[in-house]
């Protein structure tokens, strides 16, 4: 017979499943297609979602499942709401609430925020653009790469605890 695990408790993949009622792998294919989704990892890789973690899932999954926007919707509600948001539908859900989506931003005003946006997006190089880097200084600009990879990381673990805190 399972024992329930507290609310604060941190889940593995096979018990987010389960509570979430959606397979394995497509929650490894939402920390994909979400970055904003990212378990803990334990030694050899293992995941441990946070119960932050899981409210995020569970808004995903009202998001997708339930309100049946596509990924790319969903990837537009993160960005322009956030991670708290999301996480806040999940919890409305499992509080059994009805779930209030904030208003989206009609097209013709998606269109003008648009232009400007464009604008403003820099021009891609052509063929005769690109330089050729010494191969010393294309590896110090990929390992610098790899550190501002990893920072960036950390400071998504770092919003996403900081967010869960100012929740509670």
């Amino acid at each position: 017979m399972a024992v329930a695990k507290a609310a604060e408790a941190f889940r593995t993949i096979s018990e987010a499943s389960s509570e979430l009622d959606v397979p394995q792998h497509v929650l490894r294919h939402w920390e994909e297609v979400f970055g904003q989704i990212r378990p803990m990892r334990r030694a050899g890789g293992r995941r441990y979602y946070r119960p932050v973690d899981i409210d995020v899932l569970r808004g995903v999954r009202v998001l997708l499942y339930t309100q049946r926007y596509t990924t790319k919707g969903v990837q537009k509600i993160f960005r322009e709401n956030g991670v708290k948001y999301i996480a806040e539908l999940g919890r409305m859900e499992a509080a059994g609430q009805p779930i209030e989506l904030r208003p989206l931003i009609n097209e013709e005003a998606d269109d003008r925020e648009a232009a400007p946006a464009a604008a403003a997006e820099p021009e891609l190089l052509s063929a005769d653009d690109i330089v050729t880097l010494p191969p010393a200084v294309r590896a110090q600009l990929e390992k610098l790469l790899m550190r501002l990879e990893r920072a960036q990381a950390a400071l998504d673990d770092a919003v996403v605890a900081i967010e869960a805190i100012d929740v509670d």
